[in-house]
């Protein structure tokens, strides 16, 4: 795993003109190996932060730089491809297709990365066991829990080990024994496997767990 130097320079943003612009021209670092934590009140831009340096939405004002290089204003096949080959995404309503099976599910970053289904189904399977959930491979979005949804959610952005992993309130449907696993699994990425972890939290207890917190 290469680590993944990201950052924003002099970044705001409005939904649409006119609008309130949010970030007042932010310039952050987010660091290898670490675990960054983004607080503030509702509506302050913690999950707006996320998506943009994900690259799922451009900045009004200001760059997004990867590895030194910018890229929020690539090309969306570019982006598109940043996203699938380096960022693992933990949204915060989890985004299964309730059409597919659980283990289908945590299988579409591979898809869309151009391996082979076969190539990471052993992958998928080990971290399905490892947050609890290997008996419901085979169940529908429909027939698990919100907390073992959101548990799948982190076993999909895993998958592909990536060296960006954008985690949105991650533990804001689990009780404090599975927060503490996934939150477990979120800092093993960071400080074992030298990712760049970012979580959107109001919960204290990832704060305070968290090697860096920016306020929003």
């Amino acid at each position: 795993m290469r680590p993944g130097v990201l950052g924003v320079r002099d970044v705001r943003f409005a939904y649409r003109k006119g609008a309130e612009e949010l970030f007042g021209g932010l310039t952050h670092d987010f660091a290898p190996s670490r675990v960054t934590a983004l607080t503030g009140a509702s509506g302050r831009g913690k999950s707006t932060l996320l998506y943009l340096v994900g690259l799922l939405l451009t900045p009004t004002g200001g760059q997004v730089l990867l590895d030194g290089e910018p890229v929020s204003e690539a090309s969306d096949a570019v982006r598109a491809a940043v996203r699938a080959r380096r960022v693992g995404f933990v949204f915060q309503d989890s985004e299964l297709d309730p059409s597919r099976r659980v283990i289908d599910s945590v299988l579409e970053p591979a898809l869309y990365a151009g391996h082979l289904r076969e190539d990471k189904l052993q992958r998928a399977c080990t971290l399905l066991e490892q947050f609890g959930l290997g008996h419901r491979a085979d169940h529908r979005p429909g027939q698990v829990s919100g907390g073992q949804a959101q548990r799948l959610a982190v076993c999909r952005a895993l998958l592909l080990e990536p060296d960006i992993v954008l985690a949105d309130e991650p533990t804001g449907n689990l009780d404090r024994d599975n927060a503490a696993l996934v939150l477990g699994a979120l800092v093993d990425v960071a400080r074992g496997q030298g990712a760049t972890v970012v979580i959107a939290t109001h919960d204290p207890f990832v704060i305070a767990q968290a090697d860096e917190v920016v306020q929003l």
